[in-house]
């Protein structure tokens, strides 16, 4: 499966956006919504795509392999997860600190086009040759 780079660095955007406005007002809410939005975009439904695609009628000039983009919303979700436990149990210095690591990812991503959780994909898969093998079944 092929991804728009265009469309992953407008969700990277919003997500700047939220996640932004997460450590701003500490939401556990708002932290819970980006959550939900980073596993579905895991699994291939990233509602900020499907944003970006029901406005940008224009086919993309290049396109990617979608899966590290996908291991990099996993990678989101985790942070988000650490962050809602940080708001669950009061610690809210692991809730603000997940989330600003979360939010410099994505930022990385809006602003310089710069995946974090990709590049972290591509050297798993170098270092792990098993895991290559895995995949290509």
């Amino acid at each position: 499966m092929r991804a728009d780079p265009r469309a992953l660095r407008f969700g990277a955007a919003i997500t700047t956006l939220v996640l932004a406005s997460v450590l701003v007002t500490e939401s556990f809410w708002l932290l819970a919504a980006q959550a939900v939005v980073f596993a579905l975009g895991a699994h291939r439904r990233s509602p900020y795509a499907m944003l970006f695609k029901a406005f940008v009628r224009s086919d993309p000039t290049e396109t990617e392999d979608a899966r590290p983009p996908r291991f990099a919303q996993g990678v989101g979700l985790a942070f988000a997860v650490v962050g809602l436990i940080g708001f669950a149990t009061g610690i809210t210095p692991l809730a603000l600190g997940a989330t600003a690591a979360a939010l410099l990812a994505a930022f990385l991503n809006a602003a310089f086009g710069f995946c974090l959780g990709c590049e972290t994909y591509l050297l798993i898969r170098r270092l792990l040759p098993a895991a290559n093998m895995e995949v290509s079944k």
